[in-house]
């Protein structure tokens, strides 16, 4: 896709250094861009309508990032939202005037 010119947004947990490096390496230097979408672990669980973070937090989901699992957050990401901070719509904003 991304030799076709588009442009591709992926959007998962990636918890560990060493695999966004990895995913990086597979582009050119300007066709990978990080966004880290930065929300503190508190702020995490209050969001949770799933109770995933009280399930980990009680044995019953292991390796859980954040909880019983580590996160490595990015070094340099290229954007850095940060969503205690931003609104979605100036999130989106900032995201799309990089893309631009």
């Amino acid at each position: 896709m991304v030799d076709a010119g588009l442009i591709v947004l992926v959007s998962f947990i990636s918890p560990f250094r060493r695999e966004r490096r990895m995913a990086r390496e597979l582009f050119a230097v300007d066709e990978f861009i990080e966004i880290f979408i930065d929300t503190d672990l508190e702020e995490c669980e209050r969001r949770d309508v799933k109770g995933l973070y009280s399930k980990a937090r009680n044995g019953i989901l292991k390796n859980f990032t954040g909880i019983d699992s580590p996160y490595e957050p990015p070094e340099s990401p290229e954007i850095h939202i940060q969503t205690t901070q931003l609104s979605p719509h100036a999130a989106v904003e900032s995201i799309l005037n990089r893309l631009i």
